[in-house]
């Protein structure tokens, strides 16, 4: 039977996802109790140092595994997915890491984890080992509640506790600090899906329309259900639960994925929650990254806590696991002037009734198109030719104020400038491509059918693409043929329609993006970027009404 996931058998998943990890990460090992007792240890650890031992349920990678290592934790204990480690398992990482200077149990204050952590502190303690719990209960979602979940700050206080523990704290020091960071911090997550368990499929209690506010990390319901927004609606939300009640002075921030954010939306967030009341407290943030997820749960949490002296120089000291990330102090963006391009010719602005009301006509076009556009190109390509076209069309209208309307071959290469600076990517390129051919013929002193055949040569021979290959060249090159041939842009945008709308019957390229697709995908779907080009022209021809002198 197959699987949409990576794993092999669901019931050795942890064992051999741990494994995984040893097999990258140096100075680790695991204790020889599979599959009960799944404990991995440094073997480099400091034996006259208090231990560090911390653990729970798996799930939430890379805590608490990836946490072990020199300046963090000694020993993790994990249990299965979103279950507790057994208590003989904690036992058994306690007997191989305790010694003289004691151990320091970080437990989150879930049932499960301080029923077993508890349970195997007392025992250990009976048999004569210096003991001390510390508890993290740092979700602030539910304020009454006698046992808060100890989420993504636990974190926090595994930095700390380690880099005490390495500059030779004794146990009672490291315990007491460590409780008073978990006190303090608070914690609050949001999401807009929930976990999806390998071997079976998503919980379907979203809504597309839905957002969960103050969710635990088993993938239990959030205590809020919100109606989906914008990031910097989130981002306010989660700042303003965070501080209220917050002690005054500087804070730390802990920006966590949940497991399914791309870092393009993180940033987003982060923008949104650094730029705001939130912002304004933070001295340092950690993140964003993935600190303690919730399998591929799409959401993020945030934690805060007040700074000290300790508090700082134990959350910025360097440490050996590569899933902690060193604090940076918050800072607004650095803005620099945009360089001079030392090749380029200032131009004045001018003005041309008819070309601006053309430009002005295209930009429309495109706008209007957008949806369209980007529904094509969705079948061959990543669905965003409309959207980038529309770009290109905004920066024209918006510097019609600013363009030398009245120069044609000045006019396109400031369009090329601003197209290729607005839309980006390979169609950006190509329009710059065909606009700087065009006006270095017109300064040659050819005529516009000339210019725009040798615009189109530029775009092939840097492009790749020919005629026949699904690309704008398909509904240009016969435009050009027909204005070479004396027709007007109206006669020529009517045969760029139609050959845009044959490239639905093309379904083998040599090059191009069509060259990456199947046949199956081609077929009936005509090119966008030649459906751009007749969009175009039609509006030029619209605008313009005869010839192609404007």
């Amino acid at each position: 039977m197959g699987t949409s996931r990576f794993h092999n058998d669901r019931d050795e998943l942890v064992q051999q996802a741990i494994d995984g990890h040893l097999r990258t990460t140096p100075g680790l090992a695991r204790l020889d109790g599979y599959p009960g007792i799944k404990v991995v240890v440094r073997t480099d650890a400091d034996p006259a140092a208090v231990a560090i031992l911390s653990g729970g349920g798996s799930g939430h990678e890379p805590a608490h595994v990836g946490y072990v290592g020199e300046g963090m934790l000694t020993a993790a204990v994990a249990g299965e997915l979103f279950a507790s480690p057994a208590v003989d398992a904690v036992e058994t990482a306690i007997a191989h890491v305790a010694n003289e200077a004691g151990c320091v149990l970080v437990v989150k204050d879930y049932t499960g984890d301080r029923l077993n952590f508890g349970l195997a502190a007392q025992r250990a303690r009976a048999i004569g080992h210096e003991i001390r719990v510390v508890t993290v209960a740092d979700d602030i979602a539910l304020p009454d509640a006698e046992h808060p979940r100890g989420l993504a700050g636990t974190v926090l206080v595994h930095k700390l506790a380690g880099h005490l523990a390495r500059e030779g704290a004794d146990v009672d020091t490291i315990a007491e600090a460590a409780q008073a960071l978990a006190d303090d911090c608070r914690t609050i997550g949001l999401a807009l899906t929930t976990a999806t368990m390998p071997t079976a499929g998503e919980e379907g209690r979203f809504d597309d329309d839905v957002a969960e506010v103050g969710l635990g990390i088993h993938g239990e319901p959030g205590v809020e259900r919100i109606p989906t927004g914008h990031a910097a609606d989130y981002a306010e939300l989660l700042a303003d639960r965070l501080l209220d009640g917050a002690p005054d002075g500087p804070l730390i921030v802990l920006i966590n994925d949940l497991g399914a954010v791309p870092p393009v939306e993180l940033g987003v967030l982060v923008d949104a929650l650094l730029a705001g009341r939130l912002g304004e407290r933070a001295e340092l943030v950690v993140g964003p990254g993935r600190f303690m997820t919730s399998l591929d749960m799409y959401g993020v949490s945030v934690t805060i806590a007040p700074l000290d002296d300790q508090r700082r120089a134990a959350l910025t000291s360097p440490v050996e696991p590569a899933a902690w990330s060193s604090p940076v102090p918050v800072r607004s963006p650095e803005v620099l002037e945009l360089p001079t391009w030392e090749g380029g010719e200032a131009v004045e602005p001018s003005d041309h009734p008819g070309r601006r009301t053309a430009l002005e006509a295209v930009a429309d076009r495109l706008a209007e198109a957008r949806d369209e556009l980007d529904t094509l190109d969705s079948a061959v390509g990543d669905g965003d030719t409309g959207t980038t076209f529309a770009a290109g069309g905004r920066a024209i209208a918006e510097s019609l104020d600013e363009l030398p309307l009245a120069d044609l071959p000045a006019l396109l290469g400031a369009l090329s400038a601003r197209v290729t600076g607005a839309m980006g990517g390979s169609a950006g390129a190509l329009v710059g491509l065909l606009l700087d051919g065009m006006r270095g013929a017109l300064a040659d002193g050819e005529d516009p059918p000339a210019a725009l055949a040798a615009g189109l040569e530029a775009m092939q021979e840097h492009g790749g693409a020919a005629e026949g290959d699904r690309t704008m060249l398909d509904a240009l090159w016969p435009a050009q043929r027909v204005l070479a041939d004396g027709g007007d842009l109206e006669e020529a945008a009517d045969v760029a329609r139609k050959a845009a709308q044959a490239t639905a019957e093309i379904d083998e390229t040599g090059a191009g993006r069509s060259s990456y697709v199947g046949a199956d995908a081609l077929a009936g779907n005509p090119d966008p970027g030649a459906i751009v080009a007749a969009h175009v022209l039609e509006a030029f021809a619209t605008a313009v009404g005869r010839g192609p002198d404007g």
